[in-house]
């Protein structure tokens, strides 16, 4: 089995089509498909389901995907960590944030790290906490920055602050008061996250509970898609506060307190299998420090540091 063996099945999988996969890697596709043929006879397995949309892994497959991200990953992280040895934080740095931390926080991110870790180049993805913990757990990423509600043991994290989700109406939603119950918060239309967004199965989880069926009118699978939706008139949505900031927030009715309290929690979290790069501990501390800072800055509503005392 060669590097190469991997490479092209994890593009393959990525690509979900040897055509895309083929594009992207510059291979010709009867090339390629001999590869993955040689791969699937040398380990006397079927690696993937073809059909006529495209390809899928296997279950076998599943874990060659995984252990060969890994494999490709350190491989790629080598050359920074033997230069760290120096001293000097070197090398790539897979960053993952949920689309609602990153629409505050991405940029002043990237701009410091930028100015105090100039030889650590940071690769930055943008999605919904569970699609950005998937990537973590198979080690496309290195470390994220995401809301949890359940802290899964998978992961190593450090926990950063606690944040109080508030509903944030458009301006001609009625909404009396300046506090709203779950009962009345499931009979207002609503515009929500996706299934597979952390706030999203909180909430699925809280009105289940209290044996409430909210009114969904929308659902988006981006931030600023929620906002978007809210601002035409559609509806309300329920959202972390801290995520708000001036910018994000124009257009849009004043937030208000839900009781009881709903709380998420920001953290940052790496693969529990391997350690964090000397470049990727670097990172992990500027983004501490950052975030620590933003906070006392701006003192978002509803927002809890604990991070302890020493960022």
């Amino acid at each position: 089995m060669q590097l190469r063996h991997l490479r092209y099945f994890v593009s393959i999988v990525e690509a979900g089509s040897f055509s895309r996969a083929a594009t992207t890697i510059h291979v010709a596709q009867p090339a390629l498909s001999q590869q993955i043929a040689e791969l699937e006879e040398k380990l006397g397995l079927s690696l993937l389901q073809r059909s006529a949309r495209g390809v899928r892994p296997t279950a076998a497959g599943e874990v060659l995907y995984r252990e060969a991200s890994s494999i490709l990953r350190q491989m790629a992280q080598l050359p920074g960590i033997v230069r760290s040895s120096s001293g000097e934080a070197v090398g790539t740095v897979g960053l993952g944030m949920s689309s609602t931390l990153a629409a505050s926080l991405a940029g002043r991110i990237v701009d410091t790290c930028r100015a105090n870790l100039p030889r650590v180049t940071l690769k930055l993805a943008v999605a919904d906490s569970e699609t950005i913990r998937a990537r973590v757990e198979s080690h496309s990423l290195d470390m994220a920055l995401v809301f949890e509600d359940e802290m899964v043991p998978a992961f190593a994290r450090k926990l950063l602050f606690r944040q109080r989700l508030y509903l944030v109406p458009s301006q001609t939603t009625n909404v009396p008061g300046a506090v709203i119950s779950l009962a009345e918060l499931a009979r207002l239309p609503l515009v929500l996250p996706d299934q597979a967004n952390v706030t999203r199965r909180m909430l699925d989880r809280v009105f289940d509970a209290a044996g409430l069926r909210p009114a969904i009118m929308v659902e988006a699978d981006q931030f600023s898609g929620l906002l978007s939706a809210v601002r035409t008139g559609i509806g309300a949505t329920i959202i972390p506060m801290g995520a708000l900031d001036q910018s994000a927030g124009s257009g849009l009715a004043q937030p208000i307190l839900i009781e009881p309290p709903l709380h998420l929690t920001a953290s940052i979290i790496s693969s529990s299998d391997y350690p964090l790069t000397h470049a990727g501990e670097a990172v992990r501390g500027a983004l501490i420090q950052i975030i620590h800072d933003h906070l006392q800055q701006t003192r978002p509503a509803g927002t809890t540091w604990i991070g302890g005392s020493q960022p």
